[in-house]
């Protein structure tokens, strides 16, 4: 088995068994390991730490599978770690969906890999060397578990570039021909294209806080920003919401928005003309904040669900301000005993630092406000608590005097 050997002192992240190794704290390396191949980590002593795939080109050099010496890395390994992922699904009994994340990469002891279920198609993401090198292994197993056909390949994120991988898009198993599928979620349908969606096609994360809005959006009216499909636009309708507005850059985002608000066939009772109710804006999140203080524009109910600003820590200081500005905005545009929902999905910004963001911009709108709930990432997004960076979503739902 090839072996990589730790400089003296540099082990102590593996003794609190987090799965990654970087490739300062590599001492040397031992035989020929392919790119994705299983190494040995070893201390400088030679003492065994893990099992691990080998990722030379990545900063992330090394990323375990197991740190049991006795546990092969081999078809049975995979068979059984999908088992249990799948078993975790099942006994989580997640809200009424047909649609869930069926394998979380390191939370679920499989790094690099995610499995996301749209109905009766998976779809899948190898997103570092070691699930690439097992892909083949990977789908198979898949649809033995599942007893499904039919998988689609979303490893087109930025992270692939990293890892030495080009981008894979397209069916990996079965003859799939339609790539926009209706998914249901809660008593209401979406549909999603997986082939061109973010991520695998939608957020399977902000599954309960999507329900959560909808109770909270009766009799108001609502602005979305960052809005995309349409996932909290539909819900707040769906709850009651006098009237969303819902804004994002992308035509094509608010184009399918628009159809899942049609898609669903909301109580008559309570929205006699839902047309007239809802209405989308292209534009910049930023400048039309900006646009609606100036023309002194106000809401009950601001949805502030933003893309990525800081992946990584390093992007830190940057993404605060970003993140600052919108909640500052958010803010001024709320009429008193209005609700602000405002997440952060920025793996290098920490739930301390988002509440401190947040915080600040209300400080500088000179407006009181007070947390009154927190929010994560669905349960079907579970976080290893040897692996902390796996809580990445963080969510605020904020009242303003």
């Amino acid at each position: 088995m090839p072996s990589l050997v730790l400089k003296p002192g540099r082990e102590k992240s593996l003794l609190r068994r987090h799965p990654w190794i970087f490739s300062g704290a590599i001492g040397r390396v031992d035989g020929n390991p392919d790119s994705g191949g299983t190494v040995d980590l070893l201390s400088s002593k030679g003492d065994f730490l893990a099992r691990a795939a080998y990722s030379p080109q990545s900063q992330i050099c090394a990323r375990v599978w197991t740190f049991d010496p006795s546990e092969s890395v081999d078809a049975d390994f995979f068979r059984r770690r999908i088992s249990c992922s799948l078993a975790v699904r099942a006994g989580l009994r997640p809200a009424p969906t047909d649609a869930l994340r069926l394998i979380n990469a390191e939370s679920d002891g499989l790094p690099g890999l995610i499995v996301d279920r749209y109905a009766g198609t998976l779809v899948v993401q190898f997103l570092a060397a070691g699930a690439e090198y097992w892909r083949e292994t990977i789908a198979d197993l898949l649809l033995e578990l599942t007893g499904l056909k039919d998988i689609y390949e979303r490893s087109d994120a930025d992270v692939r570039e990293l890892e030495g991988l080009p981008p894979s898009v397209g069916a990996l198993r079965g003859a799939l021909h339609e790539t926009r599928i209706t998914i249901h979620e809660n008593g209401l349908k979406f549909l999603v294209n997986i082939a061109t969606g973010h991520k695998t096609g939608f957020y399977f994360d902000q599954r309960e806080n999507r329900r959560r809005v909808r109770q909270l959006a009766e009799g108001r009216q609502v602005l979305d920003c960052f809005c995309y499909t349409g996932g909290f636009t539909v819900n707040s309708l769906a709850g009651g919401a006098k009237s969303v507005l819902s804004v994002d850059s992308s035509a094509d985002a608010l184009a399918l928005c628009r159809e899942n608000v049609s898609l669903n066939a909301l109580p008559s009772t309570l929205h006699p003309s839902p047309s007239t109710l809802h209405t989308t804006l292209e534009g910049d999140v930023f400048q039309i904040l900006r646009k609606f203080r100036d023309e002194g524009r106000q809401f009950d109910l601001i949805i502030l669900d933003p893309p990525k600003f800081a992946p990584t820590a390093a992007q830190a200081d940057k993404a605060a301000r970003g993140y600052k500005d919108i909640n500052l905005l958010a803010f001024k545009l709320l009429r008193p005993g209005g609700i602000l929902v405002t997440f952060s999905c920025s793996g290098g910004v920490s739930a301390e630092l988002f509440q401190k963001i947040v915080a600040g911009a209300a400080l500088d709108a000179r407006v009181d406000a007070q947390i009154v709930e927190y929010l994560s990432q669905a349960p079907d997004h579970p976080v290893a608590l040897n692996f902390p960076e796996g809580a990445y979503l963080k969510g605020l739902v904020c009242r303003k005097a």
